[in-house]
């Protein structure tokens, strides 16, 4: 029953995941990581023994302590990978507002020399007053 629920779940995944890159909710460089997590959960429901046979590598006592080992190692990965894409917007945004800031600055010095020169009665560089 729990290989059956196992490769359900990794089937699943692998559906959503497809679904929201075609629709264009998931961005490619996050979509690999779930569709590797699917395949990994889907040959590990396939091939239960292979599991068992990782922990006898690895040396662990009992198979569920190696999946929640590797699940512990996932996660965070995901969150050092998501903390360093978050710093990396933060930067991106930082430097749009900076630019914003003088693109406005130099729009507002723009529109009070065009206004000062209208009222002193300068003319326009179409001659008109």
């Amino acid at each position: 029953m729990i290989v059956l629920l196992g490769i359900t779940l990794a089937v699943v995944i692998l559906v959503v995941v497809t679904w929201m890159l075609l629709t264009r909710r998931l961005r490619e460089k996050y979509a690999a990581l779930w569709l590797v997590i699917a395949l990994a959960v889907l040959v590990l429901g396939i091939f239960p023994q292979l599991l068992e046979t990782l922990t006898g590598i690895f040396g662990v006592q009992v198979p569920a302590n190696l999946l929640f080992s590797m699940a512990i190692v996932l996660l965070l990965g995901v969150s050092l990978h998501l903390s360093w894409e978050l710093s990396q917007a933060e930067d991106e945004i930082r430097r749009a507002a900076e630019e914003v800031a003088i693109l406005r600055a130099q729009v507002e010095r723009i529109e009070r020399a065009i206004s000062s020169g209208k009222a002193s009665g300068v003319e326009d560089a179409d001659g008109v007053g």
